[in-house]
């Protein structure tokens, strides 16, 4: 049994928000490179050399990788075998303290960007709280945060539909690649494609939103999957959109697909892209 304490949770998703506001994982860099490598157009090579340019200044200065620095998303689970010591609040209310601490950090402020009341006066929280949490009781004896800090521009152009049966793998194919097509630069590619399939109406988004936090460009375990990521990414990069939407053929860098079983009657398939900037990282406490 691990015994864990409240600050320690809290303090760990400060800390990963912080980390990921100005350091690109290493994953993504790698891909990155691939990408400046394969592209042809000297516009959108051009385009790559600045995003790795700006990535090198903001891991050496300690600054956000961009102004829009993102609503926190978090994964967390939670082994059976924990034991909590001085609890007075519960995951949530400690994902979102973490999260107040990573924004009003003294040394590095963090760009507040919730609203209350968004249908009515829209008035800014001050503190991106609240964060949106998807919490897991799993077997064992500790407790892991995946965070992700993503900007509007890419989270607006996330897509949801429910599908007839009878569009089949090849209906899903369009969603996604119509999906990527009406994007265009407001997803600030080249980024990640993350593709939910099954589940119900709500489901199917988390599932795309967690395919995110993948390894960039590691396939799904199942080869199915993992054909129909290759065949998708493929298509995603024969749109032309390229680097910043300036054409090319590094649109994305890579697709990933998590699926869920589903009704007889719904085909629910979800789009979330996530940007160039893209702030992922994880705590195991």
């Amino acid at each position: 049994m691990t015994v864990i304490k409240q600050q320690d949770l809290i303090q760990s998703v400060a800390d990963a928000l912080q980390f990921i506001s100005y350091y690109h994982p290493v994953d993504y860099i790698d891909a990155l490179g691939e990408a400046y490598r394969l592209e042809r157009s000297p516009a959108a090579k051009d385009a790559i050399a600045q995003i790795l340019t700006n990535s090198r200044m903001c891991a050496e200065g300690h600054r956000p990788i961009c102004q829009d620095t993102g609503i926190v998303c978090a994964f967390v689970k939670v082994g059976m075998d924990v034991r909590w010591e001085g609890a007075t609040m519960g995951v949530t209310d400690m994902v979102n303290e973490g999260v107040r601490r990573a924004y009003l950090h003294q040394d590095n402020k963090l760009r507040a960007s919730i609203l209350a009341d968004p249908a009515g006066k829209r008035r800014n929280t001050g503190d991106n709280t609240p964060a949106f949490v998807h919490t897991r009781i799993v077997p064992g004896d500790r407790v892991r945060i995946q965070v992700d800090a993503k900007g509007a521009g890419s989270e607006n152009m996330g897509r949801l539909g429910m599908l007839k049966p009878s569009d089949g793998l090849e209906g899903v194919k369009e969603f996604v690649l119509r999906a990527v097509a009406e994007s265009g630069p407001n997803a600030c590619p080249p980024g990640i494609i993350g593709v939910g399939v099954g589940g119900n109406f709500e489901m199917s988004a988390v599932l795309a939103k967690r395919a995110l936090m993948r390894t960039v460009g590691r396939s799904s375990e199942d080869p199915r999957l993992a054909e129909l990521e290759g065949e998708l990414y493929e298509g995603c990069n024969a749109l032309g959109l390229g680097p910043e939407a300036l054409g090319g053929t590094q649109t994305v860098l890579a697709v990933h697909v998590e699926t869920m079983p589903t009704h007889i009657a719904s085909l629910p398939v979800a789009v979330n892209i996530e940007c160039h900037a893209h702030r992922t990282g994880a705590r195991v406490i």
